[in-house]
């Protein structure tokens, strides 16, 4: 392996480097947009329960906001529960915003990976034809071990930018579909308690 990456040429450590850049990028969003941790499962109806009780303050408020993202929104919204049904969205829409791009974290920097490593790999390419063409400027074609060492570079390079290009671009479609999925989960989960409330507030009128 060290042979390979040697016969590479200096071009091999930004691609290697992107490559532990990538791997450290996919396996920390891997561990980060786990669904049990951005939206736990009934979170909505744990807030229903305090409400009914009357136990909702800023203790409980404070502990859904450092409890998950979902938490964060839904406690955006707890702080306007008793403003109009408007405010109260407007402020889960303003911290959804946030928390949407917070999940988007190191996405930008794997997709600048994913199209930078077939480049880095293409710039390989060019300098090993370019030892090659001046293998043969200086010595002919007649002797094929003056070439292997340009051929073996190009090759190498192009391979190496691929192999880290692939995976990226990959894990980064990924990512990017889950966190849409996610961003519409938290948005049903928030407009959910948002109708809850409202509703409740509405029949309390309508009976008074």
């Amino acid at each position: 392996m060290y042979e390979i990456i040697v016969s590479g040429g200096w071009l091999m450590i930004p691609i290697l480097l992107c490559s532990v850049g990538a791997v450290a990028i996919i396996g920390e969003r891997f561990w980060s947009l786990q669904t049990r941790k951005i939206t736990p499962p009934n979170l909505v109806a744990q807030i229903w329960q305090w409400h009914k009780a009357g136990t909702i303050d800023d203790k409980h408020i404070e502990a859904l906001t450092v409890s998950s993202p979902l938490g964060r929104i839904l406690a955006a919204g707890l702080m306007n529960r008793n403003s109009p049904r408007e405010i109260m969205k407007e402020s889960l829409e303003d911290t959804g915003r946030q928390v949407a791009h917070e999940l988007e974290r190191y996405l930008n920097t794997l997709g600048t990976i994913a199209a930078a490593s077939p480049l880095l790999g293409l710039l390989g390419t060019v300098f090993g034809m370019i030892q090659v063409f001046t293998a043969i400027t200086v010595h002919g074609n007649n002797n094929p071990s003056y070439l292997a060492g340009g051929i073996a570079q190009a090759l190498i390079t192009t391979a190496a930018g691929l192999s880290v290009a692939i995976p990226a671009l990959i894990f980064h479609r990924y990512f990017r579909g889950k966190i849409d999925a996610l961003v519409l989960k938290m948005e049903e989960e928030a407009l959910k308690m948002v109708d809850v409330m409202h509703a409740e507030r509405v029949e309390r009128k309508t009976k008074g």
